[in-house]
């Protein structure tokens, strides 16, 4: 295993063999200097792609894949760069997020998806992620920022010794996650606005979706908002901007009619995922189920907590443990552990067999040496329905005497789950409903019976206020199961 100065030279390294010179910028038409061909950009993207759609899963909606992949290709062949090989897709995330990486792969969450009212919209935001990989915004943010991203993991974990133990963000994920200065968002835009409008979209309808993330995040205290919009220009400057790029190309494009689709979208969106969906695993009053596996566990009072396809991950506040569950390889018990102690350089300090909640169990106890000292890690394997699952209790020897409680207690609480309430817990999905009369949003919502509390939530939704009137046959978004 790299220990991190060796992995920091490394990298180095790789950065040293990269060739500085200078590329034609396809957009701008201008000289500038980037780390990487186009060749190795693709690369990147081809590298990254696995790794990002491994760490969000794929959005299950066949339809609604073909949809973003067909508008996108459409796209991309009026863009600055047509002979790219592009991938669109999207993932199974709640976040409302939409991003790129380089060589032509984009991406969109569906909770993004959702919140769109629209196809105008969409299109709009496509277009602008889109500029991202024509004006090689992420090969030049590579440029800035990749010395930056040496110590980047899961976001967790403060103390740089448990940072094996931690499930680090890959390339490809640090990629996704680089955010742009305003000038790259500003560029972006007005190519998102040409390229909808080629492609005969009223690009107009774009500004006003970003009006939907400010309330989002004004909503959400920004916690559930893309670090991309803190880099955007401000709604009320995209709305001028992007208003009067539109009209340009409207006219230069002659475009008299631009399409906005608001029903075909919504319609198309009808049955979408909203939220968090249980059926991934769900943590309830301290303890984590996960529906389709058919287990639960405890997880420590107030500890950060992260759940992705390939792991949980919980951490306290002050970063310096780390608990961690996956499903580990095959084999016997004894031989996994064998594995485990190989995998990180453990030595073994105790082992047993036990029984946890009727389930076979094998716990050890390891050392692993290093300069700065001695890291201790408790290992617990539990044989249930056919998977053997993994779970790391990690913390520096000196703490491991602290945290040796909370571990044990995950541990020993790992237990088949037998709720049905649990078991068939569902997802909140959009519904499209249809005004029966003229009447305002708030009536409407509540003539379809929806929570009062989550009236604001609905107009944010729907793109509206609840004083909105609304003409009969208009569709809205409701939720339901």
């Amino acid at each position: 295993m790299k220990t991190r100065s060796a992995y920091t030279a490394a990298l180095f390294s790789v950065i040293l063999l990269i060739t500085d010179g200078c590329a034609i910028n396809p957009v701008t038409g201008k000289k500038q200097v980037v780390l990487m061909s186009e060749a190795q950009e693709i690369g990147m993207g081809q590298q990254s792609d696995p790794e990002i759609t491994a760490f969000f899963g794929v959005y299950e909606d066949p339809e609604l894949q073909q949809f973003i992949t067909e508008k996108g290709l459409e796209m991309a062949a009026v863009s600055h760069r047509p002979k790219l090989d592009y991938h669109f897709k999207v993932v199974d995330s709640p976040i409302i997020n939409a991003f790129a990486v380089p060589g032509g792969y984009v991406y969109f969450t569906r909770g993004i998806m959702a919140h769109f009212n629209n196809e105008a919209e969409f299109a709009g935001v496509l277009g602008h992620e889109i500029g991202h990989v024509t004006a090689r915004h992420s090969v030049i943010q590579q440029r800035n920022q990749i010395i930056g991203q040496l110590g980047m993991i899961a976001g967790m974990v403060f103390i740089p010794e448990l940072a094996d133990f931690a499930e680090p963000l890959s390339q490809g994920m640090q990629i996704a996650l680089l955010s742009f200065g305003r000038d790259a968002e500003r560029q972006s835009d007005e190519l998102g606005v040409e390229y909808s409008s080629r492609i005969g979209y009223d690009a107009a309808e774009m500004a006003g979706f970003f009006n939907t993330l400010e309330r989002q995040g004004a909503k959400q205290g920004a916690s559930e908002i893309p670090e991309f919009l803190s880099t955007h220009p401000s709604p009320g400057e995209r709305n001028i901007t992007v208003a009067k790029l539109a009209e340009e190309w409207k006219k230069k494009l002659d475009l008299t009619n631009p399409s906005v689709n608001r029903d075909a979208y919504l319609r198309r969106i009808d049955g979408i995922v909203l939220g968090e969906d249980p059926r991934q695993g769900f943590l309830e009053s301290n303890v984590f189920y996960h529906p389709v596996l058919k287990i639960q566990f405890t997880t420590p009072h107030d500890w950060n907590f992260q759940n992705t396809p390939q792991q949980v991950q919980m951490a306290p506040k002050a970063g310096d443990a780390l608990m961690s569950l996956t499903l580990a390889g095959g084999g016997s018990m004894e031989e996994i552990s064998g594995k485990i102690l190989e995998q990180y350089q453990l030595e073994l300090v105790d082992s047993k067999k036990e029984t946890i909640n009727g389930l076979p169990a094998f716990l050890m106890v390891a050392d692993q040496k290093q300069e700065q000292g001695t890291i201790r890690v408790l290992s617990a394997l539990i044989e249930f329905g056919g998977n053997t699952y993994s779970i790391l209790g990690v913390s520096e020897l000196s703490k491991f005497e602290q945290y040796q409680p909370a571990f044990l207690s995950t541990v020993r609480n790992f237990k088949e789950l037998k709720d049905a309430e649990k078991l068939n817990r569902k997802p909140d999905v959009v519904r499209i409903q249809t005004i029966p009369q003229r009447m305002s949003l708030e009536a409407a919502l509540t003539h379809f019976k929806m929570q009062k509390d989550r009236f604001e939530e609905l107009a944010i939704l729907n793109g509206m206020l609840l004083s909105d009137q609304l003409e009969k046959g208009t569709l809205i978004k409701v939720i339901g199961k």
